[in-house]
């Protein structure tokens, strides 16, 4: 800015009455060597380069604030932590075929999701139980206890938790109605196989908001060759 610029700024708030503790994000069009450590002498909570997306903005102020309520000492917010951050999400993957497996693995460790693989559908119910997700991934057709019966078991046990777990259902050979039957067994979304990556990412998206709101944005624009196949 003109005249004074951000770092007198801040430097002068830190002199005043009432503003020594106020929680400070630095917004810049160009880094400059030194600034972090400066932002840090301050006591700069975040360091921000502009252009910057709504959402971004957003994310990055609930982190600061969450962050400094938590841990006064905590590390400088750059927009790299920040994206960190929001891939960290776990997800379970209840599927039987080990190659869609592996082509599901690879299709969400690649948009740094965390990915736990069970292989059907008492093995999920367990998982859930014994971790804690942000999603799952349930395929409908799966040896023993099915795709059904298992979510049906989570939401069972999830009425004495009081907690919610997204479920979308993933089922080969779609015909009307499947997404319906799904619902109303108690999932929160469908994808069909063969999973094509924009689906598949805006449905996680919408289960995972305000977390995973970004990769909504962004799915539209990725073409990715990955499909998970009809078994």
């Amino acid at each position: 800015m003109p005249g004074m610029d951000g770092f007198a700024l801040v430097e002068e708030m830190k002199k005043a009455s009432g503003l020594q503790h106020a929680t400070v994000m630095m917004l810049t069009s160009a880094g400059h060597i030194g600034d972090a450590a400066r932002c840090r002498a301050l006591g700069i909570s975040a360091y921000l380069m502009k252009s910057i997306r709504q959402r971004e903005l957003l994310a990055a102020i609930c982190e600061v604030l969450k962050t400094k309520s938590e841990t006064p000492d905590a590390l400088l917010l750059t927009r790299y932590t920040l994206q960190e951050e929001k891939h960290r999400s776990k997800i379970l993957l209840a599927e039987d075929n080990q190659v869609n497996q592996t082509l599901a693995v690879r299709l969400l460790e690649k948009r740094g999701y965390v990915v736990c693989v069970v292989g059907d559908g008492q093995a999920a119910v367990d998982a859930v139980k014994d971790g804690q997700y942000d999603l799952v991934l349930m395929d409908i057709q799966m040896p023993g206890m099915d795709g059904f019966e298992a979510t049906a078991a989570i939401r069972a046990r999830e009425k004495i938790s009081g907690r919610h777990i997204p479920i979308v259902a993933m089922t080969a050979h779609a015909i009307k109605g499947d997404e319906e039957k799904c619902l109303a067994a108690g999932m929160d979304g469908y994808v069909s196989k063969p999973i094509q990556t924009v689906e598949l990412f805006s449905v996680i998206a919408r289960m995972m908001t305000p977390r995973a709101e970004s990769d909504a944005g962004d799915a539209a624009a990725v073409v990715d060759p990955i499909v998970i196949r009809a078994n």
